[in-house]
């Protein structure tokens, strides 16, 4: 069973639209993004999916907007890990900031866990929307909603033998209405259907260029938070660049403000420890 996983290991090379498609599958869910699972509720029902009955699912809110709200959510999560012995310290102060990379990071060692436990099988006799029923704030507002747009979506795809996930693009079926006068012909038919396999696989070449860039990203992180140059300017400076926020503005500027200012500092105590030394020469000669 892995509680303690690798940096290399293969889980931290699980894209986001895979980390996303497997939170939806198992809590019929309809989340886009990673930073929508910063709140913690979400990793506190994957873990009461995996052991049931383990989490107290009416101390988890499901609404949480604050800060404040979701530490107490990651509380509870850190508590059941305690209690199972699951040697795994939350970086919660990281992840209720909502950045995508630290999130992603904690949900790609969850589904590694998860699957190490029950195979990656899921549980098919629970029943994630009833036990978000069972949960504290927000249980019936919008992570409701989407849970039940969700199985209205699985049972027609389920019907027409096609499961789709949430990137996917589907060609709606002929119905028998549309096969009379004015209805598309078979070559429409086929025509578009060649028009979504075209953009099911550019979206498959796009992510898998997106994962690799990730990939570097992550190892320049990795290597800037190694404690030998933590401190160094030039991580400083990396770091301010891989964790802004505003994406109107490059962040590139900042971080040359940030190198320069550490430079000049660096130059002005050399020429002060030269003028030291040459102060120090001349006395020397005089006596």
């Amino acid at each position: 069973m892995a509680t303690s996983i690798g940096i290399m290991d293969s889980a931290y090379f699980v894209g986001r639209n895979d980390i996303l498609t497997w939170i939806n599958n198992r809590l019929q869910l309809n989340l886009s993004r990673i930073e929508e699972a910063a709140s913690g509720a979400v990793q506190c029902q994957i873990m009461d999916m995996t052991y049931p009955g383990v989490v107290p699912m009416h101390k988890v809110n499901f609404d949480a907007k604050t800060e404040y709200d979701m530490i107490q959510n990651y509380k509870i999560l850190q508590e059941v890990f305690n209690k199972l012995k699951i040697d795994k310290h939350i970086e919660v102060n990281r992840l209720v900031k909502g950045r995508p990379l630290d999130n992603l990071e904690f949900l790609q060692w969850l589904k590694r866990y998860c699957d190490s436990v029950n195979g990656g099988i899921m549980n098919e006799n629970y029943n994630p929307v009833e036990r978000r029923c069972k949960g504290g704030k927000g249980g019936n507002s919008k992570i409701l909603k989407s849970s039940k747009y969700l199985q209205t979506s699985a049972i027609y795809n389920t019907g027409s033998g096609d499961m789709l996930g949430p990137n996917r693009i589907s060609v709606p079926k002929q119905s028998k209405s549309s096969r009379g006068a004015g209805g598309p012909n078979s070559s429409e038919i086929e025509a578009l259907s060649k028009q979504v396999t075209d953009l099911n696989l550019s979206m498959d070449l796009l992510e898998k260029e997106r994962d690799f860039y990730f990939a570097k990203l992550r190892d320049i992180e990795i290597l800037c938070q190694a404690a030998e140059v933590e401190n160094d300017p030039m991580s400083v400076a990396i770091r301010k660049i891989l964790y802004a926020t505003d994406t109107k503005e490059s962040a590139l500027d900042e971080a040359q403000d940030y190198l320069n200012e550490n430079f000049n500092a660096a130059d002005d105590e050399e020429e002060a420890e030269a003028a030291d030394e040459e102060a120090a020469a001349k006395e020397e000669t005089k006596a």
